[in-house]
């Protein structure tokens, strides 16, 4: 046998693309070697938003301030939901702030494969980099919202109003992980299943706005006992609930704060981001055939 034969056969790949693989598979060693492709979608998602828009990084503030306004307008003033020693503008942006993240997640990697179809038709590199991506950039934005929210709370202690954090702040980054898992894992639920059925992103759209509605955004889930009655069963098993009012707790020191409540949704979100993942690795084998 040629020598340099036996030379070829024995010297390692450098990359191995197959397409078999556990439906629960995330390649982080494969997904760290794509990492500069990681964040150029990154920072191709964060420029792109506001990019040909006049008031640019500005909405960033407007959005959250204006539906914060117009809740306050509504359920406080108008419905006469409580928020206690805390100001209702500021109740409300901490809640908002919290469900933008989880939604902009939800929604954005919701159209993975449609909105990438061509992409990922043309040329290979883990599929689940780019709902990755979608998460990170939203976290940079939830960031941003998070440091406008941090200077409201500043306004109201330099003017008196006696708002401070609970104790257990320190709980605080594994909200954020929950909202982001959950975000990210139905996300790739839908995703995977609009390859297929495409209404569902019509619907989406829909839903989400009826589910804001039913954790605990506009009004904290003690006030929600009080006006829900019969009804507050349907909050208080939404594990969004508990953690949007979890979020707000540790923030404002307002609402309710349960260690059962906690661990309900880690486990949901740590259940609906593995499901997402598993559904989505075996959709992406063949979604280029039906998308």
């Amino acid at each position: 046998m040629n020598q340099s034969h036996i030379t070829d056969q024995n010297e390692k790949w450098l990359y191995t693309i197959s397409p078999k693989k556990t439906i629960l598979d995330l390649n982080f060693t494969e997904i760290w070697m794509y990492r500069d492709l990681l964040f150029l979608f990154v920072k191709r998602d964060i420029v792109t938003v506001y990019k040909q828009t006049i008031l640019g990084p500005l909405w960033f503030l407007i959005q959250p301030l204006f539906t914060a306004v117009v809740f306050t307008l509504i359920f406080n003033n108008l419905a006469n939901f409580d928020t206690g020693a805390v100001p209702a503008i500021l109740f409300q942006m901490t809640g908002i702030t919290a469900w933008n993240y989880f939604k902009e997640c939800l929604t954005a990697t919701s159209t993975t494969f449609t909105k990438n179809q061509n992409l990922f038709g043309k040329v290979y590199f883990p599929r689940v980099v780019m709902p990755i991506s979608i998460t990170i950039s939203n976290l940079v934005k939830f960031g941003i919202q998070l440091i406008i929210l941090g200077v409201f709370y500043i306004y109201f202690l330099l003017n008196g109003v006696e708002v401070y954090p609970d104790q257990k702040i320190f709980l605080l980054p594994f909200y954020i992980i929950m909202m982001a898992l959950s975000g990210l894992g139905l996300g790739m639920i839908v995703s995977s299943m609009t390859t297929k059925y495409r209404d569902l992103i019509q619907l989406l759209t829909f839903g989400v706005q009826l589910l804001m509605y039913i954790s605990a955004v506009p009004y904290s889930m003690v006030e929600a006992e009080i006006k829900l009655g019969n009804y507050y069963w349907v909050m208080a098993y939404n594990p969004l609930a508990q953690i949007i009012e979890g979020f707000r707790f540790l923030i404002l020191n307002t609402g309710v704060f349960t260690w059962s409540g906690f661990i309900y949704a880690a486990v949901f979100s740590i259940i609906v981001f593995l499901l997402g993942l598993a559904i989505f690795n075996k959709t992406e084998k063949s979604f280029i055939d039906t998308v």
